[in-house]
């Protein structure tokens, strides 16, 4: 099919292999159950070139342990389907977009839903963020000071995406590359897939940690 005389036109070739980066990074996160109820959702940039790029992005409402022809598509930074498709791009498509527009420099963007990052955002809901201090995985995150530390912010579920959007664009940090949304789960970004990804393994690890040091420490 023809693309709208607007957009860029990308080799298929280029999309395809924006594709298949993602579908590995799904069945990776799928094997470690980060995606219940058809939850979450992943994006990466196709193209850096130009003033509008384009983004490969999860397609909504799709069971994320499959693998079919349709677990993806392509927008533009308004969340809108590049291309003719019946395809619905995620729901939360907004927050990917909005942090592609605010850091150019943005490759990825991951947003996951676990346990232990729902309970740590609604613990920590009161103070508007979570620190994590003296962890070696904070090396991950790129603190490498002896005493490092990083504050996440949490934001509300607002139920409006575009609100939601608004309130995730007011705290976020070009240091700290993740927002926690208060019972929702955690968005995450980095400069490349592999960069998103160690940024995300890390915040769970801090995630599940802390929820055990606060269960430790109530007995």
């Amino acid at each position: 099919m023809n693309a709208p005389s607007n957009t860029k036109i990308l080799p298929l070739e280029h999309i395809q292999a924006g594709f298949d980066t993602l579908r590995e990074v799904k069945q990776t996160f799928a094997q470690r159950g980060w995606f219940p109820a058809t939850s979450g959702n992943l994006s990466l940039r196709l193209s850096a070139d130009g003033a509008d790029p384009l983004l490969v992005i999860t397609a909504s409402g799709k069971d994320k342990s499959v693998d079919t022809a349709e677990d993806f598509l392509v927008v533009d930074l308004q969340g809108k389907p590049a291309y003719p498709t019946h395809l619905k791009p995620s729901a939360e498509t907004l927050l990917h977009t909005a942090l592609y527009r605010r850091f150019p420099e943005v490759g990825a963007v991951f947003h996951i839903h676990t346990v232990a990052n729902n309970l740590v955002s609604e613990w920590a809901a009161a103070r508007g963020s979570v620190t994590f201090s003296k962890h070696e995985l904070l090396k991950a995150l790129q603190r490498w000071e002896e005493d490092a530390e990083i504050h996440i912010p949490i934001v509300e579920n607002h139920a409006n995406l575009p609100r939601l959007a608004q309130a995730m664009e007011a705290v976020i940090h070009p240091d700290v590359p993740a927002v926690l949304i208060r019972n929702h789960g955690v968005t995450v970004w980095g400069k490349s897939v592999f960069e998103t990804k160690r940024h995300l393994e890390a915040l769970e690890f801090l995630f599940e940690y802390q929820v055990q040091r606060w269960m430790i420490e109530r007995l």
